[in-house]
Formats: structure tokens, sequence, C-alpha cells
């Protein structure tokens, strides 16, 4: 890749432009031509690939515009404008319009929102020169709308965009199309090493043409910055639009805000439109055509409208929330201050975008002014006002963490915790003895020990209960020996006493006298009995349990003491037998 440094000449008589598109340059007064038109028009009009960089606002639609319509008109073929945006389309068309029509040219311009019925009319006219956005063209070119082996010169306006993430797909199948032999140039405010290598694959020996440094902003442009909170944003807002009465364009991040902002400026008695993705195409062109004719004093938009709005007089340019690419500021705040006009940028910032703000200052290798308005509360980045390093209600950016998280709440010293329930003391005298207890009764075989309060939090549910722990006085795994004091200060010894022992464990039962021998349980089964048959069914009677009757169907096989022996042979030879004898019979 080449660089050139071309001394300026006088006007546009010096930079081999034909006649007839130099009369129509002065019938639209331009007699002095931008740095990036000085350099890149020789380039291009000689056919060779080239990259021109330079500032928002200087014309570089005109820098490619003349030469590909003059090389056009030199040989056969057709000329591919491709753009990111339905209104950067618009207005490229706007200007190739003015100088089209004088070749004999025609322009169509294919984008997104508009009957694909007349686009397709227009392609079947063969015009000289497409407008498009990469999306809109697939869709022509899957239907063999258009035809793109003749295509001669592409130009990518917007470079930048047309090649990152979004865009990439589509502009490698669009260049699939396109023959090898042709013309490309790309022109960009920004132009990042990496995109500059994408590009780079699709051209052959390009001329870098760069007139100031990527994300140079204008001149005469002047910035502030205003560090508030979130809740804060919106007062400020009306205090500038108070000083401010010239005409507004607003940037924001997403749709939403574009709608919810517009609908509180109009509640402030302001004439504000919104342009975003949300937005028809008739939609998006009414706004844009009222806010250039004066009937919006604020136009509110995502960064859809950062590229390619042309309007001129601007006054101000209001970064109510920060871009989510670093290159996308430089874009915005170029459309104020163009063709060498003054102009001014006021950007918000919460408390916790200072990266973001530091990311733009080394982009655009300078600082921005911070301001600060007497009406609203000042902050600075890390801390806001109140001294926290996040307000209520600011987002939190992602992968930050402010505090360390609290899983819960310490409970207070002084809180004290309950005491467990005393029960009664048992009885002096009284024997214990073995039985079966009843479904939720208590097993009062072993003596029984105090349950330690437990740390836990009271279980909800059954599905929060734990592992059960060991009683306090006894031993612990691994220890032997007699039980030690418990984790709570209580011994084995000191027992808390059971209630009374109740006859037969069985509610409705005074104590059972003292010597007295358990009798029979809930299942009348006496444990002090052993070798009988203990079955809680009330079927067996007799000593000898009954045995299951025989099936229906199934011959009982008789005892050897009936003095029948069991008939040997399956039953198809009983079946044979039995035939046998029924013929002996007859």
């Amino acid at each position: 890749m080449t660089e050139i440094n071309q001394t300026p000449a006088a006007g546009f008589y010096g930079l081999g432009i034909a006649p007839k598109l130099l009369e129509a340059l002065d019938k639209l007064k331009f007699t002095t031509p931008t740095p990036i038109q000085q350099k890149a028009i020789p380039v291009a009009s000689e056919g060779n690939d080239m990259v021109g960089i330079a500032q928002t606002g200087t014309g570089k639609t005109i820098a490619f515009a003349i030469p590909m319509i003059q090389r056009l008109a030199a040989k056969e073929g057709k000329g591919l404008v491709l753009v990111p945006t339905r209104e950067l389309a618009l207005q490229v068309a706007e200007v190739v319009k003015q100088f089209a029509p004088l070749m004999g040219m025609q322009t169509a311009v294919i984008i997104g929102g508009e009957s694909l019925g007349r686009q397709r009319q227009e392609l079947f006219r063969r015009p000289r020169i497409i407008i498009a956005t990469p999306g809109r063209l697939i869709d022509h070119i899957t239907q063999r709308n258009v035809i793109m082996s003749d295509v001669r010169v592409l130009v990518l306006d917007e470079a930048d965009r047309m090649f990152d993430m979004g865009f990439a797909p589509q502009i490698n199948r669009i260049i699939a199309a396109l023959p090898k032999e042709r013309q490309t140039m790309l022109f960009s405010a920004t132009m990042p090493d990496e995109i500059m290598k994408l590009a780079a694959a699709h051209m052959k020996l390009p001329t870098r043409i760069e007139v100031a440094r990527s994300g140079t902003v204008a001149e005469k442009v002047d910035q502030e910055l205003f560090i508030v909170s979130r809740g804060d944003k919106l007062p400020l807002l009306a205090k500038i639009l108070d000083k401010y009465w010239g005409s507004v364009l607003m940037f924001v991040r997403t749709k939403h805000n574009a709608k919810k902002l517009a609908k509180e400026l109009r509640d402030m008695k302001h004439s504000a439109a919104e342009i975003h993705s949300n937005r028809s195409l008739a939609q998006r062109r009414e706004a844009l055509e009222g806010f250039k004719a004066g009937k919006y004093r604020i136009l509110v938009a995502t960064d859809i409208a950062a590229r390619g709005i042309d309007v001129t007089g601007i006054e101000l340019v209001i970064n109510y929330d920060l871009p989510d690419e670093d290159e996308n500021y430089i874009h915005r705040i170029g459309r104020t201050g163009r063709a060498g006009q003054p102009g001014r940028a006021i950007t918000f910032a919460a408390p916790d975008q200072g990266r973001d703000v530091r990311n733009i200052e080394r982009l655009m290798r300078m600082q921005l002014p911070v301001s600060v308005h007497p009406d609203i509360l000042p902050a600075s980045f890390g801390f806001s006002h109140n001294g926290s390093q996040r307000q209520q209600g600011d987002k939190r950016r992602p992968g930050t963490r402010t505090a360390p998280r609290r899983e819960y709440q310490e409970r207070p010293a002084q809180e004290s915790r309950p005491e467990p329930r005393q029960q009664p003391a048992v009885q002096s005298g009284e024997e214990q003895f073995s039985h079966r207890p009843e479904p939720g009764e208590k097993n009062y075989n072993r003596a029984v020990e105090p349950q330690a309060p437990s740390r836990r939090p009271p279980a909800r549910g059954n599905f929060s209960r734990g592992p059960s722990r060991p009683p306090a006085g006894g031993p612990r795994r691994g220890q032997s020996g007699p039980p030690r004091q418990g984790s709570y200060g209580r011994s084995a010894g000191n027992q808390q006493e059971r209630p009374p022992q109740r006859r037969d464990a069985r509610p409705g039962y005074g104590p059972r006298p003292s010597g007295a021998r358990p009798g029979p349980n809930r299942y009348g089964v006496d444990p002090s009995k052993r070798g009988g048959i203990v079955s809680p069914s009330p079927y067996f009677d007799s000593d000898e349990p009954r045995r299951r009757p025989p099936a229906r169907g199934r011959q009982e096989t008789h005892s050897p003491a009936q003095g029948k022996p069991p008939a040997a042979g399956g039953w198809f030879s009983r079946f044979l037998k039995k035939k046998k004898e029924d013929y002996k019979h007859e």
C-alpha cells in the first residue's frame, strides 16, 4: 500500500474532471475542493484501488461519485455503492443524481423497507449506478433480479462499519459474485487496523489517502463532558435545551430510550421526533425531512443515524448515552461543524463510565473538558455526589463488582437463642421396659438424652432437613471411653427427665406398676414369648397357618397317603390316556 502527499491545486480545474461535471460543480457553488477531494479524485480517476480516510463532513461522497461517473462514461459496465444504513443510501443517491444525469446514467436505490416489486422494475431498466444496502441487495441477487458480473467500480462507504462482525458475511457474499477485474474504493472517518487488513484482502495494491489520522474530529467542534448520575440526566438536559435554541441532534443507545426520551421532550413542550430501527422507512423519512425543514427542533436517534445524516446548520449534538463502540463517538459529533462551520457537542457520562470515556479520549488523542452546571449536583468517575461508588438504579458494568456480596446478614449479638422445651421429670422407682413404640412415638428403650439447640435456622418444609447431629453427651466417632462433656456445656449425667412411662405404650393407660411384665403389643404379639408365629394378620386362628388354596382349573395332586399316585406326564399324555379309556368303553 502506498501513501501520497499531493500539493493542493486551485479549485477543481486541476483535478482532471470532465467539463460537464465541472459545470455542475459550478452550478452547485462548489469552488474549492476539500483536502480529501483534492487528493482522492485524481487517484480514483486513474482506476486505482484506494482507501480514503478523512473527518466527517469533508465531502467524501463527491470524492468517489465524480471519479466513478467518469470511469463509467468511458467504459461499459455498472457501478455499485454499498452503505450500511438506509438514510446514508438516500443521502448518497441525492449527491449522485446531481451528476449522473449529465452523463446519461440512471441510478437505482435498493434498500430495505420499500416495495420489492418496484425495485425489481427499476433493476430491469438496467441502471448504470446501484446504491444499496447489503441485505436487500442479497435478496435481489438470490432472485436473479440483478446481474453482478458487469460491475466495474465498487465503493464501500463507511467501510469500517461494512467489514465489522455484522456485515462481514454479507459483504463477502456480494464480493464473491463480482468480477475480479474491478476498481475498489473504501471511504470512512475511522479505519482500525483490523478492518484495514480485512479490506486489503479484496483490493489490489490500494493507495491509502489519509488526510487526517483515524479518529480525528472536526477542527471547529467544541466538546464538553458532564459527569452526572443517571437520575440527573433529564434535569440537566432541560437546563441545556433552555440555553441552546437551535437545532439539536440527540443520540441514545437503544431504540426504547429514543422513544421514551422523545415523549419526555414533547411533554416539555419541545418539538421532537425520533428515528430508530423500529420506525418504518416512511416514518424515518418524515422525521429526517421534518428535522431538515425545521418542523422538528430536536431529533432523537440511535447510532443508525450517526452515519449519513448531512443536515446543514445543526447547532448542538448531545450524547445522552455513550455509544457502544468508541468509533461511533467520532461519527456522532461529526454531524455538527460540517463543511468548516462551527459546532458544539455535549456528552453525558455516568460515574461508572470512566473507562469508556478514557477509551474515547485515547482514540481522539485528546482529553475531553469537564463542565459543571451550577444547578445540578456534580459527580466524578468512580464516586457520585453522595460518596457511593454506584448510585441507586445505576447499571453495573459486566464483570465489575463495587462491594463484596453478602449471602446473609449476621445475627446481632444481643439476640438470645430460644431455650429448649423442658420436659417433666421421671418418677423414681420405675423401670424401663422394652416394647415396640407407636408410629411417631419416642423410643424409650434407651435413656433420654438432652437435645442440643441447633445452630441452623429452623427448617422450612421437609426438603430443608439436614443430617441429624449426634447426641451432645454420647461418644463421638473414633472416640472410646466414657462420654465427655457435651459441646454445649451439658454432661451426660445432667440429663433431662423423661415423662412418666405409659402402660403398653398406648394412649389412655396409666403408668405400668412396678415389676409387671409387658403385655402384648398393638399387633397382638407378646415379646416375652419366643418361637411363636408373629404375624399381623388376624386370620391365623389355629396354631398352623392356612395354606394358599389351589388355583382354578388346576387338579390337586394327591398325596401318597390317599393311595393314588400322581399322574405322570404332561397334559397331552393324560389326554391320550383319557381317549384310550373312552374307546375301550364304546
